[in-house]
C-alpha cells in the first residue's frame, strides 16, 4: 500500500461533445524517475452513466473511486432514479475537502450523462470544484495536452470527434511528458453506456499522427 500510494505522474482527459462524454489517459504510472507500471488504471466506470478519471496518488484514487461507486448504487437504490454528475460531484468535493488536513494527493475529473445532459466536473485535493464546458485536462503532461486541445476543440463534436481529440492529446503529451506514456485509454459515455475503446483501434488512430 505505501508504494502504491506515492506513484503519481499522469495525464487525463475529459471532453464535452454533443452527445456525450468522452474521458481518457495514458496508462503509466511513476515513482519518482522510475517507470512503476505501464498499465496502470486511471479511467474508472462510477456507473453506467459517469466515469471518473484519476491523477496523483494510486492508492487515495482508488479508495475514492469505491467510494462513489458505492453512494452512486445507495443514491439509486433510495431514489429510484440514477444521480446527477453535479451531485455526485459535490459529494465527493465534500469528501476532499473533508480530509483537507489529512488530504488525498488526488486531482480528478469527473463526468457522464444524466437528465440534464452531458457534464463535467474537475476537482482539487481540497475540494475545489469547476464546472467544464468544453475540454479539460488534468495532470503533469496537462500543458501539452492544453495545446491540443485549446487549438481543436469544437462545440459541435460528437463523442467519436472527442474520443480521436483525447487521443491527440494524449499522443502529444505522451511524447514531451517523461512521466506519461505506453499505452492510452478511453471511454465514451453515450446513450445509457459507458463504453471503452479497443486498444487496437486507439493504436491504429495512433498511427495517423505524427
Amino acid at each position: 500500500m505505501m508504494e502504491q500510494e506515492i506513484l503519481k505522474g499522469t495525464t487525463t482527459v475529459g471532453v464535452i461533445c454533443s452527445d456525450g462524454i468522452v474521458l481518457a489517459s495514458e496508462r503509466r504510472a511513476t515513482m519518482g524517475h522510475f517507470i512503476a507500471s505501464r498499465e496502470a488504471k486511471k479511467v474508472y466506470q462510477i456507473s453506467d452513466t459517469i466515469g471518473l478519471t484519476i491523477a496523483g496518488s494510486v492508492g487515495d484514487a482508488q479508495q475514492i473511486v469505491r467510494a462513489m461507486t458505492v453512494e452512486s448504487k445507495l443514491y439509486e437504490m433510495r431514489r429510484k432514479e440514477p444521480v446527477t454528475i453535479k451531485g455526485l460531484a459535490t459529494m465527493l468535493s465534500n469528501t476532499l475537502n473533508s480530509n483537507r488536513y489529512y488530504p488525498f494527493a488526488v486531482q480528478l475529473l469527473i463526468g457522464g450523462v444524466d437528465k440534464n445532459g452531458p457534464a463535467l466536473y474537475s476537482l482539487d485535493a481540497a475540494g475545489g470544484i469547476i464546472e467544464e464546458s468544453k475540454a479539460v485536462s488534468t495532470g503533469s503532461g496537462s500543458p501539452i495536452a492544453y495545446g491540443v486541445l485549446e487549438d481543436l476543440y469544437t462545440e459541435d463534436m460528437t463523442v467519436d470527434q472527442g474520443a480521436q481529440l483525447a487521443i491527440r492529446a494524449l499522443h502529444n503529451a505522451m511524447k514531451r511528458d517523461s512521466a506519461s506514456g505506453d499505452a492510452i485509454s478511453v471511454a465514451k459515455i453515450k446513450d445509457g453506456k459507458f463504453t471503452r475503446m479497443e486498444e487496437e483501434e486507439i493504436n491504429e488512430y495512433r498511427k495517423t499522427l505524427n
